[in-house]
């Protein structure tokens, strides 16, 4: 999908859920490694902490990451995505010693609709290291996290 079809109709409402897609560019496997992995992981905690959104789950593949939250009312989402697409870049970056572009443009995001049931997103989105065969059981994958563990 290209970049301008991702924008078509896409909006941004203060305390909507969102599942959020992204991928590396040209689908580079960044977070095999594990500090590359915790960057992006604790940029999510810190924009989380900040109280800019509500994590809710989370998977992060070796090139892309699924991310279901839902959204604060500060900052609209695109702004809130390019702070976290831009943090991340720059320490991976800086911990890689390179430069260059980190992310693909853009990312995909859908609107929770009403009707739809959250544990069963979150549920395919942390199923995504099993499906892609990454591993056997879910317990032997540390890039993943949904609030009904806790």
């Amino acid at each position: 999908m290209s970049y301008n079809q991702l924008l078509k109709g896409r909006c941004s409402q203060s305390f909507h859920v969102y599942h959020i897609t992204a991928c590396t560019k040209d689908k580079r496997p960044y977070f095999d490694d594990f500090h590359l992995a915790r960057i992006l992981i604790n940029e999510m905690k810190k924009l989380h902490d900040d109280k800019l959104l509500t994590s809710l789950a989370f998977a992060v593949m070796p090139n892309h990451f699924h991310w279901l939250f839902q959204l604060g009312n500060e900052v609209p989402l695109e702004k809130t995505f390019h702070q976290l697409k831009g943090r991340t870049a720059r320490q991976i970056n800086c911990h890689l010693q390179q430069k260059g572009t980190v992310w693909q443009k853009g990312y995909y995001d859908h609107g929770i609709r009403a009707e739809e049931d959250l544990t069963v997103v979150a549920r395919y989105i942390v199923s995504n290291p099993l499906k892609d065969g990454l591993v056997t059981s879910l317990a032997d994958y540390p890039y993943w996290d949904a609030v009904w563990l806790e």
